[in-house]
């Protein structure tokens, strides 16, 4: 049987680290971290979300940079696998809303401390506050690893699992990036992804800490419309996050390095703007004689109130029965329309998940071994492969690491 160095303990690291070892390969593990799971640990707000329990269809549309890719790492090993893996493992798994399968614990500590010890137990050793600095290779082969205290250690095969560049103070600074580079192989251009954004206008600090459930989020670069989603979401001092804005981000990436873009929301997507005029009406007869800034209570969050009243461009102190009719109008336009300039993405310490990576053509999507070095597999976050919150990106990882695990030879 093979030598086999993983580098990287993390998610995808400990599982390829487990199927490996469980076909009798002689596995390290090299983790520059104290310990292993460190990112894993904080993933789903440290409940960690294990994967999603969605039809397989559901999983390949919520990748977001080539699904295609994965068809094999799928089907090899699909979401139903992953859970009954865990749950052999004894972690008692629950799915929640959006089909998300959480531990039933809600301790990602309980998913760390299983696979754990499923390595120990496979005889997979742990090397902990182990940096490698270098991955050899000698006219297309695969040799060995140096690591920071200058140790060369000979291998058969190498799993590179290091992650991507989001969360840095996980250890995620993108070793595995230049590991690549330097073996040969293309790096596309990365972005941080599933991360909160930043907006322009001067109105966006006075809304911090607002929710805003149930709304249609439209994101336009100039006339054309580059995404929509309905759902939650939330202000921030610098702009706006939460769910429809997180999963926003997967696809905004390089849109936004280059450009502003506009964001539309519709606080009241159940009416029409006829309907809602209507309402609009109702509740202006109801306050006739009230001033127009006394007279919203009912139609917004006591945060908002202040900036739609500033945005519509009615006299706060003119009385609601003097509102004109096109006044009227305007105001439910900006209701169903409440816009704001989008001018970029948090920083890799904000975003869950790094977009781009390990170019896959240059990669075999049956095994996730190299095409130019032989005995040399990258899985998870360092390849060029995303998707949106709610587990897709755990099944990436465990897909692709179950792939190298086995195909290690």
């Amino acid at each position: 049987m093979s030598k086999v160095l993983i580098i990287g303990g993390g998610a995808a690291g400990m599982m390829a680290g487990i199927f490996a070892a469980g076909n009798g390969h002689e596995v390290h593990i090299y983790e520059k971290n104290e310990k292993l799971g460190k990112k894993l640990f904080i993933t789903g707000k440290g409940r960690c979300n294990l994967t999603n329990a969605g039809e397989m269809e559901t999983l390949f549309s919520s990748v977001r940079s080539n699904p295609k890719f994965l068809y094999s790492g799928f089907y090899s090993f699909t979401n139903e696998q992953a859970i009954e893996f865990f749950e052999n493992l004894g972690v008692r798994t629950k799915v929640e809303r959006g089909n998300r399968v959480f531990p039933e614990s809600d301790h990602s500590s309980d998913v760390i401390s299983a696979m754990s010890r499923e390595l120990k137990r496979l005889g997979a050793l742990i090397h902990l506050h182990a940096e490698v600095k270098q991955v050899l290779a000698d006219e297309g082969y695969f040799t060995g690893i140096r690591l920071a205290d200058g140790k060369t250690v000979s291998a058969d095969a190498c799993i590179i699992a290091t992650g991507g560049i989001s969360y840095p103070s996980t250890g995620s600074t993108g070793d595995g990036y230049r590991f690549a580079r330097e073996a040969g192989h293309k790096v596309t251009a990365l972005y941080p992804s599933l991360v909160p954004m930043e907006v322009k206008e001067a109105f966006i600090p006075a809304l911090q800490g607002l929710s805003l459930r149930n709304v249609n989020a439209v994101i336009y670069d100039g006339k054309k419309r580059v995404y929509e989603e309905f759902g939650e979401m939330l202000f921030t001092h610098f702009g706006v996050s939460g769910p429809v804005i997180i999963s926003a981000s997967s696809v905004m990436g390089k849109l936004l390095g280059e450009k502003k873009l506009r964001l539309s929301i519709d606080l009241k997507p159940a009416l029409s703007a006829e309907q809602l005029d209507q309402r609009v009406l109702r509740d202006f007869e109801e306050n006739r004689n009230k001033q127009f800034k006394n007279a919203v209570d009912k139609l917004f969050p006591a945060k908002l109130k202040p900036v739609m009243i500033d945005r519509s461009g009615i006299d706060p102190e003119k009385k609601v029965n003097e509102i004109s009719r096109e006044e009227r109008r305007q105001f439910v336009a900006l209701i169903k329309d409440f816009d704001m300039t989008l001018t970029g993405l948090r920083g890799y310490n904000e975003a869950i998940v790094t977009k781009g990576g390990v170019d896959v053509r240059q990669l075999d999507p049956g095994t996730m071994e190299s095409k130019l070095v032989s005995g040399l597999y990258f899985i998870g976050e360092v390849v060029d492969l995303d998707a949106l919150t709610g587990g897709f990106n755990l099944q990436i990882a465990w897909s692709t690491a179950y792939l190298a695990g086995n195909a290690v030879r």
